[in-house]
């Protein structure tokens, strides 16, 4: 099985090297594919208005100084578009991506870039325990559950056009009570933060951020399995048609 990994936290992260040591139990044919630098918060987006680069690193090992979708696609169109991986990996994402955060998430949108080239994929987040960790954030939950996971949906078909987002809870490895198969859940928006500041020279500038989690789970979401101490398993999917709505405005425009 060859199997492609990438991330949004960059060729260096330390995810990243825990990605490639759980990569090496499913398969011997591993290769990377991620982003020169840190791409958090890059969605879905491509390069499209400056060149994009590529370096090759050593064997089956390259960063690309664009997007997490800009590496997926620059593998499978170009460095491997004679034999296309069977199994894109995406993460460990340093931090959760729960609830809306797929729709922000570099993480899982290179997975779901994998999705849409029809090659079965998976996100992988590593949620931690509170603000300001930096590299400090361990990962000792996800290296150690991470195989038991991944190995059942590896096995598996998956439905067209689907990827599956994998959390991790920010828990010792012996403390995490199991796995739990969820939906996708939703936070309250008010967890916006932007933090304001003066730069040397007089002017503004802005960070933002995400203040304290305002959650609104539902039964059995991924919020929720986290919150409990369980592996959030959520299978997602691309086609983004609300049904119930289109009754609606089929009456609007008959």
């Amino acid at each position: 099985m060859r199997i492609l990994l990438t991330n949004d936290d960059g060729v260096n992260a330390a995810g990243l090297k825990v990605l490639e040591r759980i990569a090496a139990t499913l398969s011997d044919d591993v290769w990377i594919v991620a982003p020169t630098e840190e791409q958090s918060g890059a969605g879905h987006s491509l390069t499209l208005t400056k060149p994009v680069r590529l370096r090759h690193l050593g064997e089956r090992r390259f960063c690309v100084s664009g997007t997490p979708t800009d590496s997926v696609m620059m593998a499978i169109a170009h460095i491997m578009k004679d034999q296309p991986p069977d199994l894109v990996l995406s993460g460990v994402n340093r931090g959760a991506n729960l609830g809306e955060d797929v729709t922000y998430s570099g993480t899982v949108s290179a997975a779901m870039e994998g999705a849409l080239a029809g090659i079965p994929s998976i996100a992988l987040s590593q949620s931690y325990a509170r603000e300001g960790m930096g590299d400090t954030v361990p990962f000792a939950a996800a290296e150690a559950w991470a195989q038991r996971v991944l190995r059942p949906i590896v096995e598996s078909p998956m439905e067209p056009r689907t990827l599956v987002n994998i959390n991790f809870p920010a828990l010792p490895p012996d403390e995490v009570k199991g796995v739990r198969v969820t939906q996708q859940g939703l936070r309250d928006y008010g967890r916006l933060r932007i933090v304001q500041r003066t730069d040397p020279r007089g002017y503004d500038y802005f960070w933002f951020g995400l203040g304290p989690m305002m959650e609104t789970p539902g039964h059995s979401t991924d919020l929720e399995a986290i919150a409990d101490g369980y592996v959030s398993v959520t299978p997602l999917h691309l086609d983004l048609t609300h049904g119930p709505s289109m009754g609606r405005l089929l009456e609007l425009y008959p």
